[in-house]
């Protein structure tokens, strides 16, 4: 079943921002990694989800709800940390908590004062003389003391320090392994490839790319990097109707970018020359992501996908 529902979301602000034709679903209990850098229409998407937009065209459901037609009931059924912080300077951490208790429709404040003790935060003081680490902890409070079963999760780690980033990657992973449905944005390869069961990759407002984890872990592409014993048999490689990533006449070697299914079409094209060197590497998510903002694809091929 699916729990979070974009179907050819668009909103255009013009000068090429926005998010254009963005369709993705996310099942229940599945994390999907939204990837992609800032500006790309993360958290762009993110609010047309808590109905804070209403899309040109498109739209966008949670739990089968319109989200802009239906944002109270959404907001009270999703745990949502927003990229950017901004809380209200006049109330102390816990006036805040209070506050949003309320319009979540809880009261129950075992579980804010187990996050409160987890994320080592003391909500007493003035929200204003907080640290924007300090914010964001309060924020991942308020998402998750009403133990909500969906979660939109954008730029979750910013703002925290190294350690606190371990604990709320571990606190994660335990709202997975408890079924929780998230939709996590993020700029952090490391983030995605250990949270998320999918990822999608947007540019420039527009997905570009959906991949499963497990590919990632298996390598999403296989790289063939060979050297070869004379310039002849270089160039006569070079024309093979293969994906070159790069080509190099100097040291007269070159790279392929091979998937499984087109493993003998590279043994047969390569078995004809003399071979100087041999070697093979996986293509990291990094490299994969990166594929898609090369500005220069004309030379050697550069593209994975």
């Amino acid at each position: 079943m699916d729990k979070i529902k974009v179907e050819k979301l668009t909103h255009d602000y013009g000068h090429g921002r926005g998010v254009f034709d963005v369709s993705f679903t996310v099942s229940e209990g599945e994390t999907l990694g939204f990837l992609g850098p800032n500006g790309a229409g993360k958290s762009t998407t993110m609010r047309h989800l808590m109905g804070f937009s209403k899309p040109q065209k498109g739209e966008t459901r949670i739990n089968g709800m319109r989200c802009d037609k239906q944002q109270c009931r959404v907001m009270r059924s999703v745990g949502y940390l927003p990229g950017e912080v901004a809380l209200p300077e006049g109330l102390s951490g816990r006036q805040f908590i209070r506050m949003m208790q309320r319009l979540k429709g809880s009261s129950d404040d075992k579980l804010a004062e187990k996050l409160l003790d987890r994320f080592k935060l003391d909500p007493d003081g003035p929200v204003k003389r907080m640290s924007i680490g300090e914010k964001r902890k309060l924020a991942v409070v308020t998402a998750f003391m009403n133990d909500p079963d969906i979660l939109l999760l954008d730029e979750p780690t910013s703002g925290l320090d190294p350690l606190m980033q371990e604990t709320f990657i571990d606190f994660i992973q335990e709202q997975k392994q408890r079924g929780k449905t998230i939709l996590l944005s993020s700029h952090i390869f490391s983030e995605v490839e250990a949270l998320c069961d999918r990822i999608a990759i947007i540019k420039d407002g527009r997905l570009v790319s959906t991949v499963d984890a497990a590919e990632i872990k298996h390598g999403l592409h296989n790289i063939m990097t060979v050297e070869f014993e004379s310039p002849k048999d270089f160039c006569e490689f070079s024309k093979a109707d293969l994906d070159f990533k790069t080509r190099d006449d100097k040291t007269l070697r070159c790279s392929v970018v091979v998937d499984d299914d087109d493993i003998n079409r590279f043994i047969s094209a390569v078995k004809r020359f003399k071979i100087k060197a041999f070697s093979e590497h996986s293509v990291t998510l990094e490299e994969y992501f990166m594929s898609f903002y090369k500005k220069d694809k004309t030379t050697g091929g550069v593209s994975y996908a």
